[in-house]
């Protein structure tokens, strides 16, 4: 019975003896200007609410765990049907840019971000999208692969019968893209699963649901697939040289990455409860 144990433990020994430090090198990257310039319209409230945030950071190197904060652009929107002007201002220099007055995105109408950086200009355009409001979100019984899931089942009706797209973030951002395809026109269900390190029960979580271009969902459906869903949101960190829709008019060859996107968005609140106990 001896031999049994002495001989993990020589082999722990010999493989101890043969560990090597290795330097890694990773080439450093000419740091790039990220624009997460997501708006929500929360259409279904009374009054109306918007989100119209513009987060500006920069790329960082593959193992910087700090992404870098823009806080010396000009940014500005332009209403492209009257030519009106919204200023932004980085009030807590925190790379955050809110609008300096009220400002509600309306429908049918085109809006261009500028954002002058460094002695260039990056400019987009886009158009508030329609959504649905959710029927209802209830806490279902049922479980995955571990048997600690913790699962939602979501109701909503797509809003025509023309070709639409949504997005919904689940809290703490984990976020699903859908198309209507299957659904087009008509009542839609389906179970989206917490993982057990997701969430801790009890809690209260609010889920939005945001109408998307074909080309944001698109955009989108990469950029969750490179990042992951646990990676603080995904304009946290770009993984790769992913273009949107914001372009640099000073020097196309210095894109910038992220997004500029329109979206008409609905909230549901809900109490989660632990039903493993």
């Amino acid at each position: 019975m001896k031999k049994i144990y002495i001989l993990p433990v020589l082999l722990m020994f010999i493989f101890s003896n043969c560990e090597k430090v290795i330097d890694v090198d990773v080439p450093s990257i000419q740091p790039k200007l990220i624009i997460d310039a997501a708006f929500d319209v929360y259409f279904d409230e009374t009054p109306v609410t918007v989100n119209t945030t513009v987060k500006l950071k920069l790329s960082a190197d593959y193992f910087e765990e700090n992404i870098p904060t823009v806080t010396n652009a000009t940014v500005f929107v332009t209403d492209l049907s009257s030519n009106t002007i919204i200023n932004y201002s980085d009030i807590n220099n925190d790379g955050d840019y809110e609008a300096d007055v009220a400002f509600i995105p309306s429908e049918n109408t085109e809006y261009e971000l500028t954002v002058i950086y460094n002695n260039q200009t990056y400019k987009g355009k886009a158009s508030r999208v329609k959504s649905s409001p959710i029927n209802s979100i209830i806490q279902g019984d049922e479980t995955l692969f571990t048997g600690k899931e913790t699962q939602l089942k979501v109701d909503f009706t797509d809003v025509s019968d023309k070709e639409e797209f949504y997005l919904f973030n689940f809290t703490n951002n984990l976020m699903i893209a859908l198309d209507d395809r299957f659904f087009n026109g008509s009542d839609y269900n389906f179970s989206y699963f917490y993982q057990e390190d997701d969430i801790e029960l009890p809690a209260d979580v609010t889920i939005r649901m945001s109408g998307m271009t074909k080309e944001y969902y698109t955009y989108f459906e990469v950029l969750i697939n490179q990042s992951g869903q646990n990676s603080g949101g995904p304009f946290q960190t770009i993984p790769s040289s992913l273009l949107g829709n914001m372009i640099n008019k000073t020097d196309e060859a210095n894109f910038p990455l992220g997004y500029f996107h329109i979206s008409e968005t609905d909230t549901f609140d809900i109490s989660l409860v632990d039903k493993s106990e």
